[in-house]
């Protein structure tokens, strides 16, 4: 068990892992749905986005992907949990926190319904201009 622990404590993370281009990094300062669009929108160009967060933000992410999976627009592929060593600003220490990371996949009609909720937005958008 020491040996484990050791080696995650030596595990060093790789420039290319830390800045990928389908990873957004969640806070608790912006509402759900400011996460849940911006995941669409990657889910449009990589087919797959991965939502991550430390922390408080952990709830955020975690109603963002079950908004995303019960609006039928995302399937799960991983979910992984982890503590990273993070230094207190205030008292200049290193502590743990807790990380989620969620891959996230589009589903197989995740074009129709998104094209769907498209076409009720411009007609609710008629709607209030009349």
């Amino acid at each position: 068990m020491e040996e484990i622990t050791e080696g995650v404590n030596n595990l060093h993370v790789t420039a290319a892992d830390s800045h990928k281009k389908n990873r957004i990094q969640v806070s608790n300062t912006k509402k759900p749905l400011f996460y849940v669009n911006l995941a669409k929108r990657y889910m449009q160009q990589y087919n797959e986005v991965e939502l991550s967060a430390l922390g408080m933000a952990i709830a955020t992410v975690v109603t963002i992907a079950e908004i995303l999976k019960n609006n039928g627009l995302a399937i799960e592929k991983k979910i992984t949990t982890s503590t990273v060593d993070v230094k207190d600003q205030s008292r200049g220490r290193p502590m743990q926190k807790a990380k989620i990371e969620i891959l996230l996949g589009k589903t197989e009609n995740f074009n129709e319904l998104l094209a769907s909720t498209a076409e009720e937005r411009d007609v609710g958008d008629g709607e209030a201009q009349s």
